[in-house]
C-alpha cells in the first residue's frame, strides 16, 4: 500500500511538471513570431554589393595573389556594411568570387536548406577590362 501511495505522489509530481512546460511552451511559441518581423531587404543589399564591388575593383588588374586578399577583404567590407542595416535574427554569409577575365565562361552553383517563407540572398556581378568580380549575400533566418 506505501509503494502505490510513492509511486502516485511521483506521478503526480511529474504530470504537473510535464503540464507546466507544455504551458511554457506554448506561451513561448505564442510570444515568438512564426517569421521575420522585417524581411530581408534584397534591393538595398544589391546596392550594397554594387558599391562595394564598384569602389574596389574599378580600377583593378587581376593578379591571382592581390585578388585573394581583395576578396576576403570586400567580403568583410559587405558583411559589416548589411550588419550595418540591423536586421534582426538573421545568420549572413558572404561570398566573393574574382577571376581573371579572359573570354572564359564560369558556372558557379551552390546548395543549402532554405526555406523560401523566410531566407533570402542577394547577388551582384562585376566586370572591369581583366577581371570579373560575383558577389552574394546569403540571409538565413535563425529563430
Amino acid at each position: 500500500m506505501l509503494r502505490t501511495k510513492q509511486f502516485i505522489k511521483k506521478r503526480r509530481k511529474r504530470v504537473c511538471l510535464l503540464k507546466i512546460l507544455m504551458i511554457i511552451r506554448r506561451r513561448k511559441s505564442i510570444d515568438t513570431p512564426e517569421g521575420p518581423t522585417k524581411n530581408f531587404p534584397v534591393g538595398v543589399v544589391n546596392h550594397i554589393l554594387k558599391a562595394v564591388l564598384t569602389k574596389h575593383l574599378q580600377e583593378a588588374q587581376y593578379e591571382p595573389e592581390s585578388c585573394r586578399l581583395k576578396a576576403k577583404k570586400i567580403s568583410e567590407v559587405i558583411k559589416a556594411r548589411v550588419k550595418d542595416l540591423m536586421i534582426p535574427r538573421f545568420k549572413l554569409t558572404v561570398i566573393v568570387y574574382i577571376g581573371q577575365l579572359e573570354g572564359q565562361s564560369i558556372l558557379i552553383g551552390s546548395r543549402c536548406l532554405w526555406d523560401p517563407k523566410t531566407d533570402a540572398f542577394s547577388s551582384c556581378d562585376f566586370r572591369n577590362f581583366s577581371l570579373f568580380a560575383l558577389a552574394n549575400v546569403y540571409a538565413v533566418y535563425f529563430e
